[in-house]
């Protein structure tokens, strides 16, 4: 690999760097030398198009991606998994991290930055007093259940929803290895996660607010901790959040919001903001910074505190880049009310899937929030119908799959070409199924649907 000049200013990508194995061979590659090939099961290519996915790039802006070859994609797959909703490389949040490299993103003192981050964050939420901060969703979630634990002084979590890797969650699947089959991914085996956190996690569904009485009624004040997505697919139903917000009082257990997903794409700030219900804590990553690594917990301050009589601690919790960036994305979200766009350019995507597949004659699911809308295919074979998908739309020049994260550097001319494109492609797929020959038009296996082992 040609080695490059640290002290050059790029203001392109760097396309200097060359690889001997790129798109999907590097990819097998990287499987024989990395567990699970790469850091984040979402990016494995067998969620999207085993064997001919790109899988790497070598330069983003806006909407589009560029990979190890040179092509070019319009994003409508993941935007950085959610991360970037103004759009990727986005002037204003790097001009404000340039700054920050140019004069030291690590340093011996502290960061004034995260002060301001509290600061805003605790005016967006009135009812926040106090503010942590991490570098990732999973790690906050896991630092609001310790802080939680440590106010309520009880063990077991009520959960509901995905809420990332760690033990505490993960180990709500030693007891049947299904638990969390309904919260976003099917298939964890909990192997590595201590036996002895069997019962202490212990979840229930989305909407289903018997599931969580009965939880309460079986194990009452033993429950220290509700953590749940307040939205994800569906709104709350009617009374669902007020009512878990009721269970939480009468149990004296903290009530977390994890908005991980949800925040920031509705509004500026935690989408429970919408519905009126007010939790103990709250959980914030993805969207905060742009792509810029940063997450946040804020809460209560009677709960809040309680994190400084358990040891929370971490080096890199304290770079500036972060709280940098995400100081950034708020400013630009709240000048442009960028949250209106996600919902706008989310609802044009959701009508143009079920447009086009009107037109093809294909049955389709399409659900979620806007900014963050679903599309799965009615059909025995579904998986092989969105792998098919997916095929058919990279040979067009995008990045597909069964999700798309609505960002700002979208516009109504992509979508329209992006439906336009989906539109030719459903009539294809519809072909297909009536003569029986969706597999026999893949050129690769069929993608994976949730946690599998790639060897």
């Amino acid at each position: 690999m040609k080695q490059l000049n640290p002290t050059a200013v790029m203001t392109e990508p760097p396309s200097s760097i060359r690889f001997q194995n790129t798109g999907a061979a590097l990819w097998e590659k990287a499987k024989t030398i990395i567990p699970g090939g790469n850091q984040l099961l979402s990016k494995r290519a067998e969620m999207f198009l085993p064997g001919q996915w790109p899988a790497y790039y070598s330069r983003a802006r806006g909407c589009r991606v560029w990979d190890l070859d040179g092509r070019a994609y319009h994003d409508f797959a993941q935007m950085g998994v959610g991360a970037c909703v103004l759009g990727y490389a986005h002037p204003h949040v790097n001009r404000r991290v340039m700054e920050i490299v140019r004069h030291g993103s690590m340093c011996s003192l502290n960061p004034p930055e995260e002060v301001a981050l509290a600061e805003k964050l605790i005016a967006l939420h009135p009812w926040a007093e106090m503010a942590r901060f991490g570098r990732t969703g999973g790690e906050a979630c896991a630092i609001a259940v310790r802080i939680a634990r440590a106010a309520s002084g009880r063990s077991k979590v009520a959960l509901c929803g995905y809420h990332g890797w760690h033990e505490w969650s993960l180990s709500a699947n030693l007891q049947t290895g299904s638990n969390l089959d309904q919260h976003l991914l099917s298939g964890l085996d909990p192997k590595g996660v201590p036996a002895e956190l069997a019962g202490t996690a212990l979840p229930f569904r989305y909407n289903q607010l018997e599931e969580l009485e009965a939880l309460a009624k079986r194990h009452g004040r033993e429950i220290g901790v509700i953590i749940m997505e307040p939205i994800r697919s569906v709104d709350p139903a009617p009374g669902f959040l007020e009512g878990v917000r009721k269970i939480a009082d009468r149990l004296g257990a903290v009530l977390i919001f994890d908005e991980v997903s949800a925040g920031f794409r509705l509004n500026v700030g935690g989408a429970h903001l919408l519905h009126g219900v007010t939790p103990d804590m709250a959980v914030f990553g993805k969207a905060l910074g742009n792509g810029y690594p940063i997450a946040a917990i804020i809460g209560k301050r009677s709960v809040m505190n309680a994190a400084q009589d358990s040891f929370i601690s971490s080096t890199f919790w304290t770079e500036r880049i972060g709280p940098a960036a995400a100081l950034a994305t708020i400013e630009f979200m709240e000048k442009n009310d960028v949250p209106d766009a996600l919902v706008r350019y989310g609802r044009r995507i959701m009508e143009g899937w079920q447009h086009a597949a009107a037109d093809a004659g294909l049955k389709i699911q399409v659900s979620g929030i806007p900014p963050l809308a679903r599309l799965a295919f009615e059909h025995p074979d579904a998986l092989a119908l969105q792998t098919l998908y997916t095929q058919e739309m990279l040979d067009r020049s995008y990045l597909v799959g069964a999700a798309v994260y609505a960002t700002y550097a979208y516009s109504n001319t992509i979508i329209d070409r992006f439906t336009a494109d989906t539109t030719k492609v459903f009539r294809s797929i519809k072909q297909a199924v009536d003569a029986g020959t969706v597999r026999a038009q893949l050129r690769g296996p069929v993608k994976h649907a949730g946690f599998a082992r790639l060897s």
